[in-house]
């Protein structure tokens, strides 16, 4: 049986590599697939895995996906789409959101099984529905923001050193964000929470950086 710390070197690598192959089909295929990201990221959050013995969710790696993307966007189709891409990832949010309570909504049948399931998986706390929205939006356009000023002052060159420093930042603002916002009274022991997720997330941003190098490529092959 596979490690964990294993799993999530596939599955970083895997996200990245699926991240270059819609960046090479286009700027829609990439807004689709961050589009995809985005609602993954509300479900499998739910699931809890342990990594160097720390408790962690199994989102990590969508997150830093989404966020490379989101750079790989600005940085070959201009920050204008990048903008654009926020919104429409928002909106697919929050549509998803709605039709996940709309779903619960209908009074399941005496034959029915899935319903109880599906509360469990689709009807979070609505505290964390807002504290995750709020912290998705703020590190998106701080992000666009602070991937915008390193290009201009690299002036286009360190491709992969400015999106791992991006990634960087704008995961460290998330998992703050995030814990506070959502889970500060919730749960004990809160910072232990915040390093413990951070220094997951920096390890998939390790993973999953030196992909950006390859973006350049990509975008030429196509």
């Amino acid at each position: 049986m596979f490690s964990n710390l294993f799993i999530l070197f596939l599955h970083s690598a895997g996200i990245s590599i699926l991240t270059l192959a819609a960046l090479a089909l286009g700027k829609e295929a990439i807004k689709i697939w961050l589009t995809l990201l985005v609602i993954g990221m509300n479900l499998f959050v739910l699931k809890q895995i342990k990594v160097f013995g720390l408790h962690v969710t199994c989102s990590d790696a969508l997150a830093v996906g989404y966020l490379l993307g989101l750079n790989l966007i600005q940085e070959f189709f201009g920050r204008k789409e990048a903008m654009r891409t926020i919104w429409i990832t928002c909106f697919a949010s929050l549509a998803f959101l709605f039709l996940s309570f709309m779903t619960l909504v209908y009074q399941p049948s005496d034959y029915d099984q899935a319903h109880s399931l599906l509360y469990r998986l689709f009807f979070p706390q609505l505290r964390l529905v807002i504290a995750s929205l709020v912290t998705f939006l703020i590190v998106q356009l701080c992000d666009i923001n602070f991937f915008s000023l390193l290009r201009e002052k690299a002036a286009g060159r360190w491709l992969t050193a400015r999106i791992t420093l991006s990634l960087l930042c704008a995961q460290t603002l998330d998992t703050v964000l995030f814990s506070y916002l959502g889970l500060y009274g919730i749960v004990p022991h809160i910072q232990d929470i915040i390093v413990f997720s951070l220094l997951t997330k920096w390890l998939v941003i390790v993973l999953s950086s030196p992909y950006a190098a390859l973006s350049r490529r990509m975008i030429r092959a196509f």
